[in-house]
């Protein structure tokens, strides 16, 4: 009875080989027959230096989807005198977490020996089964190898992270990917033109299981058209149900792009990231919001209309929904990409929010405090304000800030687009000013 469940697994494998997926069926035997992560698993490479000693501690595997995550884990298994267990943080309870580790206790103790525990999806763990992992982790009851598509630094506790090596994944490049559509045509015996092998391997954007999927069906496609050399159209067709999508830190990362794209006055490159947001299903709200904040942060006074055209977009985007919301995302983010750029206006609000911070709290002047209630002026409010409306010139010289404060400046307007007249403009106001300014730059 006890090998029965070994001659089972063997049978399960064996079928697999013959009728699983393509992804399945081309699963590397041996580190040499692994696609792409060079700078791990080449000769020599840190993480197969430590696989093929079986010294591998607990590890974290980092990376996008089909760059090799878990081949590699079940590799380091194959290659290792422990018993290996795997689990799918997605499904796996605090409970099943316990379980696992009673098991690799007795099996340490009755056979001496240690247990691979694989967690799928880790970053899905929440802390409560983190917490529960952590104690059989910290003693060397298991090996704990956890494959994420999202930054462990997000989504994994400190303690627990800690205690593992991080490795990451990268996705595999056009080469790697072309290796794998030929070995993927081989077994299934069928030929692809240069220019669908080209396509296909351009769509997997390093996706080596993507990729092999978009082989299995476009065979399937091909030859249902009654074709046995798959065309540029069958491999369209294939990857028609593709379905784009990113994890917390690919959010952080696409936003981030974005938005240095807008500041570096680059139209194209900002399209493109809002085209890649909007694919993996961003919320156009939230893109809009980033884009106002950007006609303030980025732009500022060099082009005061560009947070006109933000709110616009933002409005749009609320009363006309997706897809054609996107337009008016385009046209902002065109506009704000190609407008001047200044920051001085946040800027002077974040040295405004720093002297404020930083204390002490200047009473307000009297003369700008309220004056319009009863008593007021018998306090002294308001005593020596003078209106500018009433001066012809709009504008009276007067001291505004707290006498703690004389003389300081937030705001220096740049030398860009419409700000540059701000600039003169304010200089003009200030000469002859009794409070001349002093400090330049704050």
């Amino acid at each position: 009875m006890t090998g029965s469940p070994d001659l089972f697994d063997a049978a399960a494998e064996a079928e697999l080989a013959r009728r699983g997926p393509l992804a399945t069926r081309l699963r590397p035997r041996r580190l040499d027959e692994v696609v792409g992560q060079r700078h791990l698993l080449a000769e020599g490479a840190p993480l197969r230096a430590l696989i093929e000693a079986d010294r591998l501690g607990s590890a974290v595997f980092f990376g996008p989807p089909g760059s090799g995550k878990t081949t590699v884990a079940e590799l380091a298994a194959r290659a290792s005198e422990k018993a290996f267990v795997s689990m799918s943080a997605v499904s796996a309870g605090v409970r099943e977490v316990r379980e696992v580790l009673e098991r690799a206790r007795h099996r340490l103790g009755a056979e001496g020996r240690g247990t691979i525990l694989f967690l799928d999806e880790v970053h899905h763990f929440s802390r409560a089964q983190q917490d529960a992992l952590l104690p059989g982790v910290e003693a060397g009851t298991v090996v704990l190898v956890g494959a994420t598509t999202e930054n462990p630094f997000f989504s994994l506790a400190a303690p627990l992270l800690s205690r593992a090596t991080l490795w990451r994944f990268e996705p595999l490049g056009l080469e790697d990917v072309r290796e794998l559509i030929g070995r993927a045509l081989a077994c299934e015996g069928a030929e692809m033109t240069p220019e669908a092998c080209e396509r296909c391997a351009r769509l997997a954007g390093g996706d080596g299981r993507a990729a092999l999927t978009t082989v299995e069906v476009a065979v399937a496609v091909a030859a249902s058209r009654g074709r046995r050399v798959v065309e540029v159209a069958d491999v369209e067709a294939a990857r028609q149900t593709r379905v784009l999508g990113h994890g917390r830190d690919e959010h952080y990362d696409l936003t981030s792009a974005f938005v240095k794209s807008i500041r570096g006055s680059d139209p194209d490159a900002a399209l493109y990231w809002l085209a890649r947001l909007l694919a993996a299903g961003e919320d156009p709200r939230f893109v809009a919001r980033r884009l106002v904040i950007a006609a303030s942060e980025e732009v500022g006074m060099a082009d005061p209309s560009a947070l006109v055209v933000a709110v616009a977009a933002a409005t749009a985007v609320e009363r006309v929904g997706l897809p054609e919301g996107a337009l008016g995302l385009a046209q902002a983010t065109v506009h704000l990409a190609s407008a001047p750029k200044s920051n001085r206006c946040a800027a002077a609000l974040w040295a405004a929010q720093a002297d404020v911070a930083s204390g002490p709290l200047a009473p307000v002047p009297a003369r700008l405090r309220d004056a319009h209630y009863a008593g007021a002026a018998a306090l002294g409010h308001g005593v020596g304000y003078e209106y500018p409306h009433d001066d012809p010139r709009g504008y009276v010289p007067a001291a505004h800030l707290p006498e703690a404060l004389a003389g300081r400046r937030y705001y220096v307007p740049s030398p860009h687009g419409a700000e540059a007249e701000v600039a003169e403009r304010l200089e003009r106001l200030r000469e002859g000013a009794p409070d001349r300014v002093v400090e330049e730059g704050r």
